[in-house]
């Protein structure tokens, strides 16, 4: 079976939410409730998973419009099963009874869902990508960079010492964050958390912490940290300004889910803190 295949355009939300709370931030055809405090734009990097059964197609150039430029494209249609309820809107105002929802995937990564009337010998054109829909719930999220604690500008740190890392965990800084979107009869999900923290210590050495640290207390006197921790071996007097520069950088994962269509998969997106540490050495009094 073959056609011309017209693929998805970017989705533009007409309104954005105002202040704390979230609400409506989309009219028309594009849909988005948000459940985080406010919103941020952001990019990452995904991965999906596909859906069972089906009838292959071979796609034609895209449609006249598609800002992607887009070779021939090669597309697999595959019908949901079990298909999603009646009256949701995958359906596009059609009886269930009349025809099937199919998946749309093609080799450029790009696809979305159709309706197919009983009897149809060619396939129609793909509404709209679910990663899309989950790219536009990602966006609306507000997603900050850690918060870092320690080390602190104003402190003085010991070669050989201990030190202790951590980040203040918060909503925003840590997660969970979540959103949902709905555009071209697709429904998404997402949720997102931090799920680790990589430390550039600014001497050359990095530390990968999965969570955002532990706080020191005194009591635990020169022990190192259970968690995240490092060693400055020499000073910091050659740096510029005196101090060792680094860099806190987490990694949110994004988890979104289109359960009509059995589809999900994962965003990545970072956010990076500065952090200065003035390393000294114990000067030792005869």
């Amino acid at each position: 079976m073959a056609a011309a295949v017209v693929l998805a355009a970017a989705l533009v939300p007409a309104v954005h939410a105002n202040g704390p709370g979230g609400g409506v931030c989309g009219t028309g055809d594009v849909l988005v409730t948000i459940c985080a405090q406010d919103n941020s734009r952001s990019s990452g990097s995904s991965g999906s998973s596909g859906s069972s059964g089906g009838t292959p197609a071979a796609a034609a150039p895209a449609a006249a419009g598609d800002e992607s430029e887009a070779p021939t494209d090669k597309c697999s249609y595959d019908r949901v099963d079990p298909p999603p309820p009646a009256g949701h809107q995958a359906w596009r105002g059609h009886d269930p009874a009349d025809g099937s929802v199919y998946k749309v995937v093609c080799d450029s990564d790009r696809g979305g869902v159709v309706f197919l009337p009983n009897g149809q010998n060619a396939p129609a054109a793909p509404t709209i990508d679910p990663e899309l829909v989950a790219r536009k719930a990602a966006a609306s999220m507000r997603l900050e960079p850690p918060k870092v604690a320690s080390p602190r500008a104003a402190g003085t740190y010991v070669v050989g010492m201990p030190m202790w890392m951590w980040a203040t965990p918060s909503p925003p800084t840590f997660g969970p964050v979540s959103a949902s979107a709905t555009a071209g009869g697709v429904t998404v999900t997402a949720t997102a958390k931090v799920t680790r923290v990589r430390w550039a210590m600014g001497d050359g050495t990095t530390v990968t912490c999965r969570g955002p640290g532990t706080p020191y207390r005194q009591s635990r006197g020169k022990a190192m940290s259970p968690d995240c921790g490092h060693l400055y071996e020499r000073p910091s007097y050659e740096q510029p300004g005196g101090r060792f520069k680094g860099t806190a950088t987490a990694t949110w994962t994004i988890t979104w889910t289109a359960p009509a269509l059995h589809d999900g998969g994962t965003l990545t997106e970072t956010r990076t803190t500065p952090f200065t540490a003035a390393v000294h050495e114990v000067q030792v009094v005869n």
